[in-house]
């Protein structure tokens, strides 16, 4: 934290408000499709006195809780496949160390900028992205004959079996080697990226994406949650109430999910990732402090 900023303010205030502003960013998460992470690095790194180093680590906690808490009971119901979440996890996992180790080496100021402009990159992606339910795909690469990534389901939403593979294996791992650097990097967990991989480059069923990708992200989230743990980048006093937070957010979100308009709250996301992206673009090159 900034010395200014906490002595102006009692430090209790801090995590009290930490905990109502995740608290609403766990709503609005699970409401839009996209992981805590990726909304909290940058609106609470830009709008709260906290070290950016700190908010990282908490981010990737964070998003590694949901991850977690969610992966058991999507890999029993047959959605979530792990032969397919294996290789990209194992190459994003890597790369996420890299990223995290990169990240904590270089100076506070330029993780700043440079959140910032990756945030403002993810808004655009997330404004001109696309999904299908059921993508085509005609054939398997060799790769993917040889991993075996392919699969059934049973959806019941159609109430049939739906049979799936995937092709483009080696961009998809080209892919995740760059999701799991920015992972590190910046602890916005993967899920606005693993998604459209799985599902637009590789050729997965949406709901098999969905699922897989929850798989993904704790396997690479704990690789590089750990190098913030080794480097001493997680501060309880961040860590608790951001986690309880988002965690009963969550709960609320899950609720209103099947009432609340999807696309006016995935509007909503991409108007508070730009205007976090642009606070903390200005606040890393000083021009916003």
């Amino acid at each position: 934290m900034h010395a200014a900023d906490t002595a102006a303010v009692a430090w209790w205030i801090w995590p009290i408000a930490l905990f109502l502003a995740t608290f609403a960013l766990g709503i609005v998460a699970v409401l839009s499709g996209v992981g805590g992470g990726v909304l909290f690095v940058p609106i609470v790194g830009s709008f709260f006195p906290f070290h950016l180093d700190f908010v990282r680590g908490t981010g990737l906690l964070l998003a590694l809780a949901g991850a977690l808490s969610a992966a058991p009971s999507l890999l029993s119901s047959g959605l979530a496949s792990l032969r397919l979440a294996m290789p990209f996890a194992l190459v994003g996992s890597v790369m996420s160390i890299a990223g995290a180790l990169l990240g904590l080496a270089l100076p506070a100021a330029l993780m700043q900028s440079l959140l910032g402009v990756t945030i403002l990159a993810i808004a655009a992606l997330m404004w001109r992205s696309k999904r299908s339910v059921y993508p085509e795909v005609a054939a398997p690469d060799r790769l993917a004959s040889m991993l075996g990534l392919r699969g059934t389901f049973y959806d019941r939403a159609s109430g049939r079996e739906v049979t799936w593979q995937t092709h483009r294996t080696p961009a998809g791992l080209l892919l995740f080697s760059g999701i799991g650097l920015l992972a590190g990097m910046f602890g916005l967990g993967a899920g606005w990226a693993n998604v459209p991989v799985l599902n637009l480059v590789l050729g997965a069923p949406l709901k098999v994406a969905v699922a897989t990708s929850g798989v993904v992200l704790s396997v690479v989230d704990t690789s590089a949650a750990w190098i913030y743990l080794q480097g001493g980048a997680v501060l309880p006093l961040i860590a608790v109430p951001s986690i309880v937070g988002v965690m009963l957010g969550a709960k609320i979100g899950a609720r209103l999910l099947h009432v609340a308009p999807a696309a006016a709250v995935r509007k909503l996301v991409i108007v508070l990732l730009l205007v976090a992206g642009v606070r903390s673009l200005l606040k890393g090159t000083g021009l916003w402090n």
